[in-house]
């Protein structure tokens, strides 16, 4: 968690910002695919960039936010500890949408992994951290797909048994029997999350401009300090409104 007294003023906004457009991302989806309101632009590919763009940036700010915590740990305990409890919800009350590896088992993972690898990465110098993370991030971009490398340029096919089974589905391998309604894999999105961490030591050692550490819109930074509490209870709500919404128009 990041420490109060060292707060980024922008990087609040701006996860406040996404959660926002997360939200409304996932009204989109329970309309569509749990209420079955038809939405033909949802399943564009613009919405699946805009989704991954959503979701990537809540995975860099964690990898920013890595370098202000206390105990990467124990944050990392605590986000797994909800992910874990989140499966568990999908499983129970909506199966059809259970959610096995999504953006919080993720970011979970990989707040653990740097806890334990930091000291080595911090061998690196922050610029040549980023630019290594990002070339890794770009070549592992299709892993889920079943490839590596650039597509159009250089595409590796991966070995087929690695796909098998759904055991190595945290790492991005998988069969045509898994799902999972929110997924993010460790490749390539452990790279993001990297990158972000590596970018985070310009923030820790006050590198950067004054403007960045300044809030601007107080609403959307205290939707950024509670992304969590907020990720956590906005599917409920949504899914408790629309049914209550679906219920009254069917009377």
């Amino acid at each position: 968690m990041q420490d109060k007294k060292h707060r980024i003023g922008l990087l609040d906004e701006i996860k406040g910002a996404s959660l926002l457009l997360m939200i409304l991302y996932h009204a989109a989806y329970d309309l569509c695919f749990i209420f079955d309101v038809p939405i033909p632009f949802f399943s564009s590919a613009v919405v699946n960039i805009l989704r991954d763009f959503i979701a990537g940036t809540f995975i860099f700010i964690a990898g920013i936010s890595s370098r202000f915590s206390r105990s990467n740990l124990r944050r990392g305990l605590y986000c797994l500890g909800f992910a874990m409890i989140l499966t568990a919800a999908t499983y129970l009350f909506v199966p059809d949408q259970l959610i096995v590896f999504g953006v919080l088992h993720l970011i979970g993972t990989c707040i653990l992994l740097f806890a334990l690898i930091h000291k080595l990465l911090d061998k690196l110098s922050p610029a040549t951290g980023i630019g290594i993370t990002a070339i890794l991030f770009v070549l592992t971009r299709r892993v889920p797909y079943g490839y590596l490398g650039v597509p159009y340029l250089l595409e590796i096919k991966l070995p087929e048994p690695l796909s098998s089974t759904n055991y190595f589905s945290p790492l991005g391998f998988f069969n045509d029997t898994f799902f999972s309604s929110d997924y993010y894999p460790l490749l390539p999105w452990m790279f993001l999350f990297l990158c972000g961490a590596f970018a985070g030591v310009f923030l820790q050692k006050n590198r950067l401009p004054s403007r960045f550490y300044r809030s601007r819109f107080s609403f959307l930074s205290l939707v950024g300090r509670n992304t969590l509490f907020l990720y956590l209870i906005h599917q409920p709500i949504l899914y408790g409104a629309f049914s209550l919404i679906f219920w009254l128009l069917r009377r």
